[in-house]
Parts: structure tokens; C-alpha cells; sequence
């Protein structure tokens, strides 16, 4: 059996966590030399035909590792030799599921996650079609963050039953959180072939088809057909990650199928140098600029995860999956800006304000963290600050802008900035001597940061009822750029106080 590496969790991050946030401790280089020990002696197992004892290996790994989809990929397709593919269970079956589901799911409310996996391999050793106990190992790997591993359990339940409703509805929730919107409505529309009047289902078709286009990648979109029929078992597996070849063994990711071109040499080889030394960091960031620079983003936060699993004090490596994060927020949000572009509808624009949160969600976060690494750095203070105070969060901002003083190029926008946040929590006097410091730090400079700190103070000195000082710096404003705003409608108002007083 060909070796696959791990495939990181794409599922959209909590605001409250970090990006790089995980409910399970990395795996330390010593456990993973040994599985990975482990696993090459089930592949040997496996080709000499000695099935039972490359099942126990591969249980051990699945359950000590249980977010790395080679593992998992491999003990199916042993079990399948030992056992036979899993068939929809018997009335005697069905209390094995259910003891095996049970068994899960109590190891899982302790977090319990070997003890949960090793029962869930177990059940299906005992009862291949146990779908039980394959949905509570889902549910197990969605709460590890591992979108691929969850998948993948929910895409072998239903190759052995594709009507369950609770498969499908638990396929559809973790397709969603993914962005595969297609996929995620055609469960609904299995459900709902079966129950037409399942008011949950026909609710989540109508939101979802808002936002099916938000396309990011990562799972084929053909997996599900568009009718919402189920594929084969030999091609139903979700994502490329689940593929088969001929032989029946799962492919390496991003191997070729038959008749398609051979991967580019650049990513051969660092593959193999990757896979003959996982600690190599550089090779690892190589890989993922190769994949981000082809658009296979996933593959990126793939390569990255798994090298930060294995250095996780590598800042490097961290800054570099957070601009993948970056770079997948700011991909949505130009989607769904097209899609305005495209048809100016209500829909389309509640679509673009959800992608612009999410996107200032994620650049929150990236910030935040780096800002918590560097906290010395000007720059990401400032770059923190401008997302904190387009959330609302203005003293935090405060804070922020005030730590990005240090930095004389930007000053000048930085007290314009830290005026406004002032300004929202009516604090005047220091939002007025914010927008000041900002004049004084464009002074001489034509600027659109210096005609909005003119603006800002001249507008603030006018509710104040500092007439004059609004006067004078609309009327310097005025001087610079007559048509800013409404600046010579203020003149007009501020000239018209003057002679009525």
C-alpha cells in the first residue's frame, strides 16, 4: 500500500480561536516514527496476504493517530480483505451497532480519543456494517477538527447505507462547514426524498443554495451527483483524499488516475524528501508555495499542519499557514463580491456582508496571534488594530493603535485611526487631540490621510461648538481639496453661525 500523508482540517475556525487551534496535542516526532514503524509493517502484512495482524497495526495507529487519513484509508481497505466490504446490519447486527456506537461515544464525552477510536475499530472488525459506530467515529474526528477523517467515516457509512437519514444529515452539516455546498445540499435532498415534509431539510436547501458557488476547494464536486443520487462504492468516496485505484487500495494524494499526466517533477520530489525526512521545515514550505502557487490550497494547509504538528515552535511555518487562512477569506469574499457584481440581488449582497465578516474574522485572528508573538512589532499592532476596530472592538483597537505609535511612517494614519476609535466611545477631547497629532504628523503632505484627519477634527470641533477651530481646519481643508465631502456645505453652515451671532 502506498503511503499517504496527513490531510489537515479545512473547517472554518471559531473567532474566539487561534487558526492553527486543535482539540487533540500534536502527535511527538518519537509516536510518530514509531506508527509510522507500525504502519510499514502493516503494509508488508498486508501484501503477503496476512490481514488479521495488519489490522491489529493498523487499529493501533488509527486509534493513537486518529487525524491521519492514511491510517484510516488503509485499515478500511484491510478490513475490507479480512471481513468484506460492510453491509446494511441485520436485526442481531443492529445491537452490535449498537454497543459499538455507544462504546464511542462514551470514550469521546471524556475525550477519551484512543480508548474511542480503538472501540470504533473494533465494532466495525465485529460488524463491518455497523454505521453506528462509523457516525460516532465522525463525530469523534469532527470534534479533533479533522474534516477529511470525518468525511471519510461518513462516506463509508453511506456506501453501506445511502438513505440512513442520520448519515446524511450529519454528512450535510460537515460538508457545509467545509464550503462544500453542493455536496451538503444533496444529502438534504436524499432526506428529503424520504421525508418530503422534513421542515430542517428543505430549510437548510433554501439557505445553502445561497451560498453553493463559495467554491474553495478540496473535495470534487461530482463525488455527489447533482441529482442527489449516490455514486457506486468503488467512486463514492468523499474528496479525491478517498479515491481508489484499480486494485482497490487508496491512491496517494494527488497521484494521477489512469490516463492522466504525471505529477510535476518539483512536487515528486519534494514529496519524497518530505516523506524520507518529516522534520525538514524547509522542504515542507517549499511544498506548500508549490501547491498555493497552483491553487491547491488545501494541499498547502496540509503539508503546513503536518509540519507544525511536527515543529510547532517553527514561527515560520505558522506565519505561512496563516496566509493561507488570509488568502482563503479574501478568495470568498471576492467570490461572493463577483456574484453582487454579477446580479445586484438581496441574497447576493447578505452573501458579500457574511463573506466581509468572515473575511475581517480570520485576518482578526491572524493578527491577533502574530501580534501575540511580536508584540514589538508596529506593523501588526496596526494591522491588529484596523480589524479590531472594523469589528466594533474599539478599545481594543485603542490599545493597539496606541502600541503602533512607534511607527513614524504610518503616524500620521494611526492618530487618525486611534481618533475615530476615541470618537465612538465619546471620549472627544482625546479623539480631538488624536486627529491634531494626525495634522501635525502630515504637516506639509497632500495627502488623503491629512484631509480626513482636517475632516474629522474640523467635524468634532463643530459639535463641540468650537467654532472657530472648526473653521480652521474645514477652511484648511477647503484649501486642499474644495470637493472633499461636504466640506463647503459645513463652511456654509459654520459662515452662516457667524452671522447670526
Amino acid at each position: 500500500m502506498t503511503a499517504v500523508t496527513d490531510r489537515a482540517s479545512t473547517m472554518s475556525q471559531d473567532p474566539a480561536t487561534s487558526p492553527i487551534a486543535d482539540n487533540h496535542p500534536a502527535v511527538s516526532p518519537a509516536v510518530h516514527q514509531r506508527l509510522s514503524r507500525m504502519f510499514d509493517r502493516a503494509n508488508a502484512c498486508f501484501e503477503k496476504g496476512e490481514h488479521a495482524y495488519a489490522d491489529e497495526l493498523l487499529a493501533e495507529c488509527v486509534s493513537e493517530n486518529p487525524k491521519n487519513l492514511a491510517y484510516l484509508q488503509h485499515f478500511r481497505v484491510n478490513l475490507t480483505k479480512l471481513v468484506g466490504e460492510g453491509k446494511k446490519a441485520t436485526a442481531i447486527g443492529g445491537l452490535l451497532s449498537k454497543s459499538g456506537r455507544a462504546a464511542v461515544e462514551k470514550a469521546t464525552k471524556n475525550a477519551d480519543w484512543p480508548k474511542a477510536f480503538a472501540a470504533g475499530c473494533d465494532a466495525l472488525k465485529r460488524t463491518p456494517g455497523d454505521v453506528g459506530a462509523l457516525q460516532a467515529m465522525a463525530a469523534a474526528a469532527g470534534e479533533l477538527h479533522s474534516a477529511d477523517c470525518q468525511l471519510f467515516y461518513l462516506r463509508w457509512a453511506l456506501d453501506i447505507d445511502a438513505t440512513d437519514y442520520e448519515t446524511n444529515r450529519q454528512a450535510a452539516f460537515a460538508l457545509a462547514e467545509v464550503k462544500e455546498f453542493d455536496q451538503a445540499i444533496a444529502c438534504w435532498q436524499r432526506i428529503l426524498k424520504q421525508k418530503p415534509t422534513d421542515e430542517e431539510a428543505g430549510k437548510m436547501v433554501a439557505g445553502l443554495g445561497v451560498e453553493k458557488t463559495i467554491h474553495v476547494g478540496g473535495y470534487k464536486a461530482d463525488v455527489v451527483k447533482d441529482d442527489g443520487s449516490h455514486d457506486a462504492v468503488e467512486t463514492a468516496h468523499v474528496a479525491h483524499l478517498a479515491a481508489k485505484e484499480n486494485d482497490g487500495r487508496p491512491r496517494e494524494v494527488g497521484a494521477p488516475a489512469d490516463g492522466e499526466a504525471a505529477e510535476d517533477e518539483t512536487e515528486r520530489l519534494l514529496l519524497a524528501k518530505l516523506e524520507e525526512e518529516p522534520n525538514n521545515s524547509g522542504a515542507s514550505r517549499e511544498l506548500a508555495i508549490w501547491y498555493a502557487r497552483h491553487d491547491r490550497l488545501n494541499e498547502a494547509e496540509r503539508v503546513l499542519r503536518q509540519a507544525i504538528s511536527l515543529t510547532p515552535a517553527d514561527d515560520e511555518l505558522i506565519d505561512a499557514l496563516e496566509d493561507l487562512h488570509l488568502r482563503k477569506a479574501r478568495q470568498q469574499f471576492d467570490v461572493a463580491k463577483s456574484r453582487v457584481t454579477a446580479s445586484d440581488s438581496p441574497e447576493n449582497r447578505q452573501l458579500l456582508q457574511r463573506m466581509a465578516d468572515q473575511a475581517n474574522r480570520v485576518e482578526l485572528e491572524v493578527y491577533a496571534a502574530r501580534a501575540k508573538r511580536s508584540p514589538g512589532d508596529t506593523r501588526l499592532q496596526f494591522e491588529l488594530g484596523v480589524r479590531q476596530k472594523r469589528k466594533g472592538a474599539y478599545r481594543d483597537a485603542i490599545k493597539s493603535f496606541q502600541a503602533a505609535r512607534g511607527d513614524t511612517q504610518r503616524l500620521a494614519e494611526t492618530q487618525v485611526f486611534l481618533g475615530e476609535c476615541f470618537h465612538h466611545i465619546e471620549q472627544y477631547r482625546l479623539a480631538m487631540s488624536s486627529y491634531e497629532a494626525a495634522i501635525t504628523a502630515s504637516e506639509g503632505q497632500d495627502s488623503e490621510v491629512r484631509k480626513l484627519a482636517l475632516y474629522r477634527a474640523g467635524v468634532l470641533a463643530t459639535g463641540l461648538k468650537d467654532y472657530d477651530k472648526a473653521d480652521q481646519r474645514l477652511t484648511e481643508l477647503a484649501a486642499l481639496d474644495f470637493g472633499y465631502r461636504d466640506v463647503a456645505e459645513r463652511l456654509d453652515k459654520l459662515a452662516a453661525k457667524g452671522d447670526s451671532t
